[in-house]
């Protein structure tokens, strides 16, 4: 029943990510949305990290079968990608060297916030 009840609450919050992604006019997948507000819910502990900490463990360790999909799509799309080859890969290469960076950049800005609000915390 736990995992019924975490799986909802990380459902729930997709639901309203897809909300919101419905409502406000940009170009953002409304995964995103989903992510930022569970981040912002962890972080708020409005959502205590117990409500889902066991479920996440789980999506991510089934996290690499969740790309067959699209590496499948990619493979049956190869008469449209041959042509373009080059540029995909180039552009692929770029995005995710970029992509890594700023996720390790943010990384460290919250484990820096972390560690001074703990140094905080004990004074």
């Amino acid at each position: 029943m736990k995992y019924i009840r975490q799986f909802t609450i990380i459902l729930f919050i997709s639901l309203v990510g897809e909300i919101i992604h419905l409502l406000v006019p940009l170009p953002v997948p409304a995964s995103i949305y989903g992510l930022l507000l569970m981040l912002i819910g962890l972080r708020k502990k409005w959502i205590p990290l117990e409500a889902v900490e066991e479920v996440s463990i789980f999506l991510i360790d089934i996290m690499p079968l969740m790309f067959i999909p699209a590496a499948v799509g990619l493979l049956d799309s190869w008469g449209v990608l041959r042509p373009i080859l080059i540029p995909f890969l180039v552009i692929t290469l770029f995005s995710t060297i970029i992509v890594m960076v700023i996720t390790g950049k943010v990384t460290q800005l919250f484990i820096k916030n972390d560690r001074n609000g703990k140094a905080e915390k004990n004074e």
